[in-house]
């Protein structure tokens, strides 16, 4: 799963981790691993930049539906939101967490450690085979496409 952050890195050439979010984008398009866009994310997107501009075509799109709604609310009730955090914001996240775990999406890419990393994290004790988050400042690593095994040092 993409969130926003991580299409933002990927269509601006001058935010930090752009070249991470490049790699990644096209080590998935390489192994063929489906790349699911948020319904959720594309609004989140659209508000700065059009979501056309995104090569759309190698995504899949997620709609957000019943099912994730009703998984979003009882993981929300499951974790408080931490006082400093955005309301919106963190529902969003939630929103995607959601998806990810009624989906079955064990990869989440993104730049943002300060909201929905903590939160994946957090909601990672209650949730078997939770969604791992896969930050973009820790650089582009091969070990998230081979079951984790890293790269032999020599």
């Amino acid at each position: 799963m993409l969130d926003t952050s991580f299409l933002i890195s990927l269509s601006d050439p001058l935010r930090a981790h752009h070249g991470a979010a490049q790699r990644y984008y096209r080590e998935c398009i390489q192994r063929q691993v489906p790349m699911f866009l948020s319904t959720i994310a594309i609004s989140e997107f659209q508000v700065k930049q059009a979501i056309n501009d995104l090569p759309l075509r190698n995504f899949v799109v997620l709609p957000f539906n019943v099912d994730h709604a009703m998984a979003c609310g009882l993981l929300l009730r499951a974790t408080d939101r931490d006082a400093g955090d955005d309301r919106v914001r963190v529902k969003d996240d939630f929103k995607l967490i959601a998806q990810c775990q009624c989906e079955n999406i064990t990869h989440l890419l993104s730049e943002d450690d300060g909201t929905l990393a903590k939160y994946v994290s957090r909601l990672a004790g209650l949730t078997p085979g939770a969604t791992k988050v896969v930050l973009l400042k820790d650089g582009f690593e091969t070990h998230w496409f081979d079951n984790g095994q890293g790269r032999l040092v020599l």
